[in-house]
């Protein structure tokens, strides 16, 4: 496959991308988590394809839905998405939807392999290249360990932008003609709901130590409860923010003040 050359202007373009790559988690916050970063993080795209405010405003705006990822891989995230971007600047039928529900899909499994190789694997080997000189109190220790680490990081990071872009790219040219991407784009949006459903599974904590006395026997409300359907409290409390935020146009703030006191006065009570 012939390799593909880069102007100067794609060059600047995916440097931008690597470090723009780095706020990600500098405005982290619990009700859209790494949004606001990934957002800025594609601010070289946007100021790139779309050359009004209108439009910029409308791009920035799409990529202020929740995300969350490893950081050290989401120029892979970006560079596909930009390419993704690219096409909706210059097509007015391209389906904006597209956008989200591909960035959504692609972020649990580059979590799941940001993690595995860096924290896992990569920061295991250097910490094993870097103890013998650190117990020492060699100097060289600390600074083995952060070469160790961040030489391969740096290098995947700034690559997988580019091969995230390039990747992107291709897609679009070979299947732009066809339903396949019809087809990509639904299997895209299935997998962001499966990633949304695996999160509010992981991150909503929900029971009740209800119990109610027949007799001798005790019913433990939640043990029935998790027999009949497992984590169903967290799923009809998922449920229902989302209808505060679908049809009832609440804010994030309001959400995360109304959990805070669910929790409260359930605990006081002892519901939850």
């Amino acid at each position: 496959m012939p390799k593909t050359k880069y102007s100067k202007e794609d060059k600047k373009f995916f440097r931008e991308i690597f470090w723009n790559s780095f706020i990600l988690e500098n405005s982290y916050n619990y009700s859209r988590q790494q949004s606001l970063g990934f957002a800025l993080g594609m601010w070289p795209a946007i100021k790139r394809f779309y050359h009004t405010k209108k439009d910029q405003a409308a791009a920035l705006t799409r990529h202020m839905e929740i995300f969350n990822t490893t950081p050290h891989l989401v120029p892979l995230i970006t560079g596909v998405t930009a390419a993704l971007e690219k096409k909706a600047s210059e097509d007015e039928d391209f389906d904006i939807s597209t956008i989200n529900n591909i960035k959504i899909s692609l972020m649990g499994p580059m979590a799941g392999i940001g993690d595995s190789f860096f924290w896992g694997t990569l920061r295991i080997i250097a910490t094993a290249l870097a103890l013998p000189l650190a117990k020492q109190g060699n100097i060289l220790g600390p600074i083995l360990f952060l070469l160790a680490f961040n030489v391969p990081h740096m290098i995947i990071r700034y690559y997988s932008g580019v091969y995230g872009y390039k990747f992107g790219t291709d897609l679009l040219t070979n299947i732009s003609s066809s339903s396949l991407f019809t087809k990509i784009s639904k299997a895209a949006t299935i997998v962001g709901l499966m990633v949304i459903g695996a999160m509010s599974a992981q991150m909503v904590i929900l029971t009740t130590p209800l119990s109610f006395k027949f007799g001798d026997t005790a019913f433990k409300l939640q043990t029935y409860i998790d027999q009949i359907f497992p984590l169903l409290m967290p799923l009809l409390y998922t449920l229902f923010m989302f209808w505060l935020l679908k049809s009832k146009k609440k804010s994030s703030m309001f959400i995360l003040m109304i959990t805070i006191a669910i929790g409260l006065i359930g605990s006081f009570i002892g519901i939850f």
